[in-house]
């Protein structure tokens, strides 16, 4: 089961129909939306300040989120994907983005709705990442626009996806 831990008087609180894999971490002030899943060695860290999460997210194994302390939140919309092993750090991230695996997303940073950072980019704290924009590097730079439809028809199939793989799963111990 999921370590679900409380802290400064705030409870995690999971949407209907979500997948945590068994050693995911939610912590303190965290909302989830439904049917998002939370894969293996997850760690949503909710302890300095809020973190707020959409419907049919996932967040691949290895992802750490956190926040600064009275200064950043997390925002992430609907249909967004987190690969493997990415770091957000009081970023908001708008529906159908997708963050490559190894990406970094800093402090303050915004990702715009169906855009995409590509594997191992480190997006610097401030960064505004437009609608359906391509931005790959360190640190991470534009490199095309991105079709609306396109980006948004994949995101939703990664969504599905990994909503579908969760149920592959034996839910009685890692949902609530």
């Amino acid at each position: 089961m999921a370590l679900i831990i409380p802290v400064r008087g705030f409870t995690p609180e999971i949407g209907e129909g979500c997948f945590l894999a068994q050693n995911a971490t939610i912590i303190g002030d965290t909302v989830i939306g439904d049917e998002c899943s939370i894969w293996f060695n997850t760690v949503i860290r909710g302890d300095v300040n809020s973190i707020r999460i959409g419907n049919r997210v996932n967040i691949q194994d290895g992802s750490v989120l956190h926040t600064l302390y009275q200064k950043s939140t997390i925002e992430i919309g609907n249909d967004v994907s987190i690969g493997h092993n990415v770091t957000i750090h009081g970023a908001k991230i708008h529906d159908y983005a997708l963050i490559g695996m190894g990406a970094v997303v800093m402090d303050d940073a915004v990702v715009g709705e169906g855009a995409m950072v590509a594997a191992g980019s480190v997006v610097l704290s401030k960064t505004q990442i437009g609608p359906h924009e391509l931005w790959g590097g360190t640190p991470a730079k534009f490199i095309k626009m991105v079709e609306p439809e396109k980006a948004k028809e994949m995101n939703i199939k990664i969504a599905h996806n990994y909503l579908m793989y969760s149920q592959w799963y034996d839910q009685t111990e890692e949902t609530k």
